[in-house]
């Protein structure tokens, strides 16, 4: 089956918007043009899409088998004429990459500003997250490449070679925090205070989990999750939280003077930052500029 990239960029409109008028105006067509597109593409596929209703349109199982498929070509048919254009001179590139928070403190930004000075026409798109929803950003294309410790084992993701960092994760505290007037502080006089981390599943979380564990310890009492990086730190800095999370992340509020590791003896692990990339497909130029420049970092050693 063929399918034809303007009748699956209506449907996409149409489920982003949830009715064929906001995605008509969207798309500046008549509503009745869209319909017939959407009518079109249904006779092709030989079911409906969609469930009508006055409120708006639902996907049908249909729909939603489709929906990730219309995705993926129609970002890369967006992929293949940006590259063409670009080749052309009729528009600039657009790096799109993701990345957790430890890489986008101090490898990302070095390696964006370095392709930059090169190719000063190009645009960067940055997801920061964890290692799930990178992978998601992945596979969706939504970015094409991605720092990260980890990800989850998959056939459609693979590790670049000659690729890699370390970073050191800590626990960390305000400066003001009762813990810094305690000598010989040990992992155990954490357990009762207050933390914020990222949730559950989440690498940071697991991490803390297994250091406790490898103690005999239990956890200790997180308070607060969330995936804010901001949140975090400022919960730390201002309201007498711990948490844990690698050292260039703090360093503009170490610098400052409002928060920096908790030095307990023998807590401390080091994690090795890689890139990843879809295992298919070719990787786009833009892409290509800024992980030439992530290779070069990554001969140097640490950060």
């Amino acid at each position: 089956m063929t399918f034809d990239i303007r009748q699956l960029n209506a449907f996409l409109a149409v489920v982003q918007h949830g009715s064929l008028g906001r995605a008509a105006q969207t798309l500046n067509v008549t509503q009745p043009a869209l319909s017939r597109t959407i009518r079109r593409l249904e006779d092709q596929i030989g079911a409906p899409l969609f469930e009508r209703y006055s409120t708006g349109m639902m996907l049908t199982s249909f729909g939603q088998a489709l929906l990730p498929h219309a995705t993926l070509l129609q970002r890369e048919a967006e992929q293949a004429t940006e590259e063409l254009n670009a080749l052309r001179g009729l528009a600039r590139g657009t790096i799109r990459v993701g990345a957790v928070a430890s890489a986008v403190s101090l490898v990302l930004p070095i390696a964006i500003g370095r392709v930059l000075a090169q190719w000063p026409n190009l645009q960067v798109h940055v997801v920061e997250g964890v290692g799930d929803l990178l992978t998601d950003a992945l596979l969706t294309h939504d970015i094409d490449l991605a720092i990260g410790v980890s990800m989850p084992g998959t056939t459609e993701i693979s590790v670049v070679p000659d690729c890699e960092w370390h970073d050191t994760s800590q626990i960390i505290a305000a400066a003001s925090h009762p813990l810094r007037k305690r000598a010989r502080l040990k992992l155990e006089d954490t357990v009762d205070h207050k933390w914020v981390l990222p949730p559950r599943g989440t690498a940071p979380f697991e991490e803390l989990t297994r250091l406790f564990a490898s103690r005999g310890l239990p956890l200790p009492d997180v308070v607060v999750e969330t995936r804010s990086i901001i949140a975090i730190k400022s919960m730390v800095a201002h309201a007498g939280f711990l948490s844990w999370m690698p050292q260039p992340m703090y360093e503009a509020e170490r610098a400052a003077g409002m928060a920096d590791t908790l030095h307990i003896p023998g807590v401390g692990l080091q994690r090795r930052l890689m890139v990843f990339r879809r295992s298919k497909g070719i990787l786009p130029q833009p892409a290509v500029k800024l992980l030439d420049e992530l290779r070069l970092i990554a001969g140097k050693g640490p950060l």
